[in-house]
């Protein structure tokens, strides 16, 4: 594992925000999408305290990792931590902000249940368009398998957007199910590589999708 070592960036935060970090690490299957990122240049989108920044920038130094997050307060914590090192670029933006064919990989862990679904069209768009002619994208959430873990996963996101406020939602919690976001994927012209389920020795029904943008201009 990489993780222990590249969570070592985040040492200086205060107590609360190494511990929320140490939980994000250890609750999240984070390095299987980082073990499938390729490419110089990553984008992670809704980076927060940028947990998966620092083990895509640890694992490669040469890489130029960018995280970006609409939570002022987390990209702060970002700053004060992985963003001190030299390959590493923390914004305050969405991914609609990014330039256009700018990423050979772009990394979306626990985004889209906090967005509603009338968002996600102009998202995976966006994100279709940020990423370089054959880039990857990989796709990382909790999908609505009908399970126990399914329903723990949505009241423990209610808790930390509603109660504690630590997660900055975009107007829904919600636990999607597989085929509706692989449609969204679809819809916005990548092509799908594979699907890999993560739930196993975790309490939460992780759920991988890989894809890429097509190296012909237009196609799907």
């Amino acid at each position: 594992m990489i993780w222990p070592d590249a969570i070592e960036a985040f040492d200086t935060l205060p107590l609360a925000e190494r511990l929320f970090v140490r939980a994000r690490a250890f609750s999240a299957p984070l390095e299987a999408l980082a073990h499938r990122v390729t490419g110089r240049d990553v984008l992670d989108v809704g980076c927060g305290h940028g947990v998966l920044v620092a083990m895509l920038a640890h694992r490669s130094p040469e890489r130029r990792v960018t995280g970006i997050d609409p939570d002022p307060r987390k990209i702060e914590w970002a700053r004060r931590s992985v963003g001190r090192w030299p390959n590493v670029t923390l914004e305050l933006a969405s991914i609609e902000q990014v330039p256009v064919s700018a990423f050979d990989s772009i990394c979306i862990a626990d985004v889209l249940y906090l967005l509603p679904p009338d968002a996600w069209r102009s998202f995976f768009t966006a994100a279709h368009e940020a990423l370089r002619p054959g880039g990857r994208l990989l796709l990382k959430e909790a999908e609505d398998d009908g399970s126990w873990r399914a329903s723990k996963a949505l009241w423990q996101e209610r808790l930390m957007v509603s109660l504690l406020r630590r997660t900055h939602s975009s107007g829904a919690i919600a636990v999607p199910r597989r085929e509706v976001m692989l449609e969204a994927l679809l819809a916005a012209g990548f092509v799908l590589d594979d699907v890999v389920p993560l739930a196993q020795g975790f309490t939460t029904p992780h759920v991988l999708f890989v894809a890429h943008k097509s190296m012909r201009p237009g196609a799907i």
